[in-house]
C-alpha cells in the first residue's frame, strides 16, 4: 500500500522541522488554525501570521528546540496524528528536556492538499484522550 498524499505532506513538513526549518508555509491554508492545547502557553491563532506568532510562543521557552517524529498515524481522510519527541533546554530553568524524553503529538487537519488546522500537544496522553484513541505503553507520556 502506498502512502496517501496527506501522509506525504505531513512527512515533508516534519522533514523540514527536524532540520530546524520552520520558515516554510506553502503547505498551510492562508487562514490556518494553529492551536497549542497544553503546556506553559496554550492558545489559539488564525492565519499565517497567527501561526508564526503561535510558533514563537511555543519555541520561545526553549534554547535549541528540536522535534523528531516517532510515528505517523493517518486517522481518516483529513487527519494525520504525529507522535513526536521534542527536546531543547529551558531558557529559565536550563533543564534539558531531551534528557527527560519529552513526548508530544501534533494533529494535522488537511483539506485539498493544504493544512487547515494544526494542534500541538506537549503531552501524548491529552492528544490520545482528545481523539478517543487507546494509549499504549510506547505512546504514553513518561511518568513524573
Amino acid at each position: 500500500m502506498t502512502d496517501s498524499a496527506n501522509l506525504n505532506l505531513v512527512r515533508s513538513i516534519y522533514g523540514a522541522w527536524e532540520r530546524g526549518d520552520y520558515r516554510s508555509v506553502e503547505w498551510a491554508y492562508p487562514e490556518i488554525e494553529f492551536l497549542i492545547a497544553d503546556g506553559p502557553a496554550p492558545g489559539a491563532w488564525t492565519g499565517l501570521a497567527g501561526m508564526a506568532a503561535g510558533w514563537r510562543t511555543w519555541v520561545s521557552a526553549w534554547e535549541e528546540f528540536r522535534v523528531e517524529a516517532e510515528e505517523y498515524r493517518e486517522l481518516d481522510g483529513e487527519r494525520v496524528l504525529v507522535l513526536n519527541r521534542f527536546g531543547g533546554r529551558g531558557k529559565t530553568s536550563g533543564l534539558d528536556i531531551g534528557q527527560m524524553r519529552a513526548k508530544g503529538a501534533n494533529l494535522f487537519h488537511i483539506r485539498d492538499g493544504k493544512v487547515i488546522r494544526v494542534v500541538l500537544y506537549g503531552g501524548r496522553d491529552r492528544a490520545l484522550a482528545d481523539l478517543g484513541l487507546a494509549r499504549d505503553a510506547d505512546a504514553a507520556d513518561p511518568p513524573g
